[in-house]
């Protein structure tokens, strides 16, 4: 016992060694507010904005690393005011402190004067520079190492700006309690770094898609097979090289590039033609500018569909409402499901240059007034092509405004609720995609194993587009991409249809498609963890619903599912698949609304249509049991279309049949399930 409690005692004396030993972490405050500044520049083409304003001081650094003019930090109002500058901030929690750190992300060695304040506001001077002069570096993080035993309030920095030509800008002042240097981090921590690793170096494209001239805005399609880009200067460009304009070339399946092809008119033209999203089906693009109908452009965005030759049709143009732009530019992303468009242009309540912003698609086809991402997302600089990746809530950009590896880093930031104004915290994708240069347009298929962007870095000739693989970890939650085509059920002929999908069990639409023209073809999207009805609809024509069911799907799937169309003629037989009772009764249950209001409105588009409801069981049990089943449920049915239909009774007929057409014949529970039906016979068209 004795040896146990000497054991013992060494056991904590040890634990508490190894406790006193460990490092003591850093505690790094970020200034929180300004208490009092000299000047600050108001930016003439922005006035109303915050873009050099001393608010830029607060927080952690939105330049450094990197260095260079920000309009996200603060910049007195004169380059060489002969009698100083200075700004006075305060920090959350006051504390002692070992530090002072000073971001001075352009035109460094202008401070002269440091000075720390108590509770009772007296000033003390801890630093002192009496050798102000231009230092040969773009910038620095200033760091004061000194002692201060009192609970520091604020601090004041004083600027010689006549002694450093230039704007002497401050991105950030932070304060630490210990003599660890303080860094300017950029929004990645270790397990952050994890997150985005990539499984293999950039890769440029190659000379199928790059050129010696400018290659930007990669577009992959969901489905991976196909990349569309806009291509600048180059000589093989419509009517006028010195121009952009669209290009594509498809992907094979051993991920070489075939040619790149000029996508030619009615997109391209004499003037800057450009490209954004193009839905899943591949059959719908967004195309930058609005076309007039002399070809000129003006600011806005049109969208072109193909037609049943499978070209692109002359392009329509997007309503928004109250839209303007008082930015040069702008870009724009259609989220999967079609319902929301993301845009960076610059509005009166913008931050600075152009932020991002959201619309919704309205019941007329038109959209929303664009609303603000907010201040988690948007800053004084400019951001710059959005892209929603196929979960619906990976949102992906580029912005100069926070801290990163080169002028324009590309992030990522993930939607929190259906507000889109609520957002996670930035994330930059690390320094195997972002490089001291330029990076931007980012761009993913709905698989997620490759992203794509474009970059200044290690370029072929200007801008280039280049694509890495990425990790399991670092992907966009995973989805399902749904592909099949439509077909005439009578004739087995491929049809042009609206895709619709909408949400099991309430009947809340998902999102919408078109299968190609002259194949049949469809792609959707749909995210996983979720019930599904799947249906495609025609004019003259009965839909025969499908169920797909991702409840408990966990990985990314591809799957086919053939879509069936019933011409609108006498004794067409349509089974209505989202129908449903409670077990063994014949009450239906809300989850039946959807496919019985789409019949109705079917019948409402045919007002001289009549139908016969033909109710089937399974054939095991008593054949009496089974016939009043089947005739109370499609009662029920009838009920239900005359009651929210207003038709008359001679409209619909009644028929049960019990278990004696069984469609299966086997024993187990699915088989015996495709038995328990109700059809629709159209007696007159």
């Amino acid at each position: 016992m004795k040896n146990f409690f000497l054991f013992l005692l060494f056991s904590i004396f040890q634990l508490n060694f190894l406790i006193a030993q460990q490092p003591k972490t850093a505690n790094i405050q970020w200034a929180n507010r300004v208490i009092a500044v000299s000047s600050e520049f108001r930016n003439p083409d922005k006035p109303s904005t915050d873009q050099f304003r001393a608010v830029q001081v607060l927080g952690k650094p939105n330049k450094l690393p990197a260095f260079g003019d920000s309009p996200c930090a603060w910049s007195p109002a004169k380059q060489n005011n002969i009698d100083g500058e200075f700004i006075k901030v305060g920090f959350a929690t006051p504390m002692k402190i070992e530090q002072i750190a000073i971001a001075e992300n352009c035109h460094p060695g202008a401070v002269t004067h440091v000075y720390v304040y108590d509770a009772n506001d007296t000033e003390t001077l801890l630093y002192k520079n009496v050798n102000v002069a231009p230092l040969n570096i773009p910038g620095r993080m200033n760091r004061i190492f000194q002692k201060v035993d009192f609970d520091v309030f604020a601090v004041k920095i004083v600027l010689a700006t006549s002694k450093v030509a230039g704007y002497n800008q401050i991105d950030a002042i932070g304060i630490s309690d210990s003599s660890e240097p303080i860094e300017a981090p950029i929004s990645m921590t270790e397990k952050e770094k994890e997150l985005f690793e990539v499984k293999s170096k950039p890769q440029n494209l190659g000379p199928n898609i790059n050129s010696v001239y400018q290659e930007i805005a990669p577009m992959v399609t969901p489905d991976g097979n196909t990349i569309y880009f806009t291509r600048g200067k180059h000589p093989k460009n419509t009517d006028n090289p010195d121009k952009q304009d669209v290009w594509f070339a498809k992907i094979n399946k051993d991920g070489t590039f075939e040619e790149a092809e000029n996508i030619g008119a009615p997109i391209n033209n004499k003037y800057h033609n450009s490209s954004f999203s193009i839905t899943p089906d591949g059959n719908t693009m967004l195309i930058n500018n609005v076309y007039n109908e002399d070809g000129s452009l003006e600011k806005g965005l049109s969208i072109t569909k193909k037609n049943n030759k499978n070209e692109w049709e002359k392009s329509k143009t997007v309503i928004i409402d109250d839209f303007y732009n008082v930015n040069d530019y702008a870009e724009y992303c259609l989220s999967q499901d079609g319902k929301i468009l993301l845009m960076t242009v610059q509005r009166k309540d913008s931050f600075g240059g152009k932020d991002i912003y959201f619309s919704r698609l309205k019941e007329d086809n038109t959209w929303s007034v664009p609303e603000n991402l907010g201040k988690v997302v948007n800053t004084a600089a400019s951001e710059t092509s959005p892209f929603l990746a196929s979960d619906n809530k990976s949102l992906y950009y580029s912005t100069g405004g926070f801290s990163g590896y080169g002028s324009n880093d590309i992030y990522v930031t993930r939607r929190l609720d259906d507000t889109w104004k609520s957002w996670s915290e930035p994330q930059n994708l690390g320094p195997e995609i972002n490089t001291t240069n330029w990076e931007a347009y980012f761009s993913i298929s709905a698989k997620g194993d490759y992203a794509y962007y474009a970059s200044y870095h290690n370029a072929i000739g200007d801008c280039d587009i280049f694509r890495v693989k990425l990790s399991e970890k670092n992907r966009p939650e995973p989805v399902a991409l749904i592909k099949g085509k439509v077909y005439n059920k009578k004739t087995g002929k491929p049809i042009a249809a609206n895709i619709i999908y909408d949400f099991m069990p309430d009947g809340k639409n998902a999102g919408k498609a078109t299968s190609t023209p002259n194949t049949g073809e469809y792609k959707v999207v749909l995210p996983l963890k979720k019930k599904y009805d799947l249906l495609a609809e025609a004019k003259g024509y009965l839909s025969i619903d499908e169920i797909v069911d991702l409840s408990d799907s966990t990985n990314y799937i591809e799957m086919n599912k053939d879509l069936y169309l019933v011409p609108i003629e006498k004794d067409a037989l349509v089974r209505l698949n989202n129908i449903f009772f409670a077990a063994t009764l014949f009450n239906l249950l809300p989850e039946s609304g959807p496919e019985l209001n789409r019949l109705i409105k079917t019948m409402q588009d045919n007002p001289t249509m009549k139908i016969r409801l033909e109710g089937h069981t399974e054939n095991f049990g008593g054949a009496r049991e089974q016939m009043k089943l089947s005739k109370n449920r499609v009662e029920a049915v009838k009920r239900y279309l005359i009651e929210k239909g207003g038709f008359k009774e001679d409209r619909i007929k009644i028929k049960a049949f019990g278990g004696k057409y069984p469609v299966s014949n086997g024993k187990t529970d699915e088989d015996r399930a495709k038995n328990r039906r109700v059809e629709v016979r159209i007696l007159q068209e």
